[in-house]
């Protein structure tokens, strides 16, 4: 397996950020418009265990493969998962949120793929969509830091 991580400091608290990674609203704002997910397919109580699967479109037009992610492990401040479909037969992503002060936060994304040329396409595209992910991410966090915007995260 091979590993890419990355990391970000945001301007919202740890656990606020960690509940918003949960909502299927922010995962299409920070990867729109690259990919749209229309119909995620998931359980209205996220727990470990749960299965979840979607059809991923490139840039809302361009149907591809259907995504499946299982939740292996979730806290307030951590989210792990098991993801495969089409040509990804292994995407282990963890997520982590750090405090680094009452209203800030470091956030990491930590993915594992396949390793050799199988995997080299994924780990492109990591780096490629993570640093878009994460711009998005930034964008967003300072947005709703400064009370411009709200996204309620799932109960």
């Amino acid at each position: 397996m091979s590993k890419v991580t990355l990391t970000i400091e945001l301007p919202i608290a740890a656990d606020v950020a960690c509940a918003l990674a949960r909502t299927p609203e922010l995962f299409a704002y920070v990867v729109a418009p690259i990919i749209s997910v229309p119909r995620l397919r998931m359980p209205d109580r996220i727990e470990p265990g749960v299965v979840g699967e979607a059809r991923l479109w490139w840039f809302g037009v361009i149907p591809t493969w259907r995504h499946h992610l299982r939740l292996v492990e979730l806290d307030p401040l951590h989210i792990y998962t098991n993801e495969w479909g089409g040509p990804v037969r292994t995407w282990n992503h963890r997520l982590r949120f750090e405090p680094v002060g009452e209203s800030r936060c470091r956030y990491t994304d930590e993915i594992e793929v396949d390793d050799g040329i199988r995997g080299l396409g994924a780990r492109l595209f990591v780096h490629l969509m993570f640093r878009h992910r994460h711009r998005r991410w930034r964008e967003f966090a300072t947005v709703l830091a400064a009370g411009g915007m709200e996204l309620r995260p799932r109960e």
